[in-house]
């Protein structure tokens, strides 16, 4: 059980370090783009405030613009040189009647005409075409459309956010390694130790049982000599429950570590849970109580079907100790979508009372004085035990003020 609890904490602790890496790469993303906007944004309109021309480098301009922009240094002296742009005016009507490609070679006229009818029909005044950020913006005679080249800048930002990407991947994958070496050595003396304490209970059970065996075997023996009578016969009840004890806590303890035989097949569920609640019939009506089936004919299922038995009988044997006198227990069995749904519910006047959480938990009883009633408390612990074997789901619920149920889900 440790080692899966650890090889849970690994998944659980890569699926988060993974999504704060994605959400970082994804934020960095984000602020690569918006400054690449802006970056760009800022060349379009130092054209469109000239009249289709980039401006003539101002020093002082460019020393206030440090002051306020992080992409200082964007616009230097040579920009103008480097900058690959075009321009087209267009008049009110949107007919184009001037295109000026003097400062790129890779736009023909045609090109120029077919970037500037899109950016129109896009209805909005920056936006991308391909490679090319345009700005649109209305002039005294009509719209001027500025188209500045930005593959350089693009090619840039994207090479950044692939080294940004590499590197985050190499971070996670170093991550992982220490969290799978360091979880090893931490969980070892915990391993060791809940091993040792598993192994007690093992022996624990070969140890008692062979005195337990020569007890219930004496009593025989005497009881055959002298008679039946009470002393022996509690000698033999407590030896009996001691040994039905042992046996529940070395299934719960095979359970833990997934050790007990677990023989996957496919079998008629309908069929076995019908057999079963008939078989509780006699039992309920000598207390008083009434058992009502509702079981859906024909639920095929895959599992350990030994496992499975006990797992309702040890639903059913809890709906009949625990319901009250003159109490209904109703057991409803369908088939939803892929799972497969078994309920029990039983008349309990208690149920306000109850821990509905703790039901699960070993040695748990609802009576605080812990009355012996047969039973001992680790009956749901191994039905929860079965259920996750078989990848399902078991909880209890309070039907209304008389009633609690027992849901179990499998898949």
């Amino acid at each position: 059980m440790i080692y899966r609890l650890r090889k849970k904490f690994i998944v659980i602790t890569a699926t988060t370090v993974s999504v704060v890496f994605a959400l970082i790469f994804s934020a960095v993303c984000f602020a690569s783009a918006a400054q690449l906007n802006r970056t760009m944004d800022m060349l379009t309109d130092a054209i469109s405030t000239n009249d289709g021309i980039f401006p003539e480098y101002d020093e002082a301009d460019g020393a206030q613009d440090s002051h306020w922009y992080p992409e200082a240094g964007v616009i230097t002296p040579e920009t103008r040189f480097s900058t690959r742009f075009f321009t087209v005016i267009a008049d009110e009507n949107g007919e184009f009647y001037s295109i000026n490609t003097e400062q790129i070679s890779s736009v023909t006229y045609d090109e120029a005409m077919e970037y500037a009818r899109n950016a129109l029909e896009n209805d909005a005044e920056r936006g991308w075409l391909g490679d090319y950020r345009y700005k649109i913006c209305a002039t005294d005679y009509g719209w001027l459309l500025v188209f500045v080249n930005g593959e350089m800048n693009k090619g840039m930002a994207v090479r950044m956010m692939l080294t940004v990407l590499l590197v985050m991947t190499a971070s996670v994958a170093v991550i992982l390694l220490l969290i799978v070496l360091i979880s090893k050595k931490a969980v070892k003396p915990v391993a060791e130790s809940y091993e040792k304490q598993r192994q007690f209970v093992t022996d624990a059970n070969h140890e008692l049982k062979t005195p337990l065996t020569l007890i219930l075997s004496n009593v025989d023996i005497v009881e055959s000599e002298i008679g039946q009578n009470e002393w022996l016969d509690d000698i033999r009840s407590e030896g009996e429950r001691m040994a039905s004890l042992i046996n529940q806590l070395v299934t719960l303890s095979r359970m833990d570590e997934n050790s007990e035989t677990f023989i996957a097949s496919e079998f008629d569920f309908s069929v076995m849970t019908a057999d079963a609640v008939s078989e509780f019939e006699g039992l309920a009506a000598e207390r008083c109580k009434s058992i009502t089936a509702d079981i859906e004919a024909g639920i095929h299922i895959s599992g350990d079907e030994g496992q499975l038995l006990r797992l309702v009988y040890i639903l059913l044997d809890n709906a009949v100790k625990y319901c009250d006198a003159g109490g209904d227990i109703a057991v409803v069995l369908r088939k939803k979508g892929r799972n497969t749904v078994v309920t029990v519910e039983n008349t309990y006047c208690g149920v306000d009372d109850l821990e509905l959480d703790r039901l699960f938990d070993r040695f748990y009883r609802a009576d605080k004085a812990r009355t012996f009633t047969g039973s001992f408390g680790v009956g749901l612990s191994v039905a929860s035990g079965i259920v996750k074997n078989h990848r399902g789901s078991i909880y209890a619920y309070k039907k209304d003020e008389r009633h609690i149920g027992f849901r179990v889900t499998l898949k």
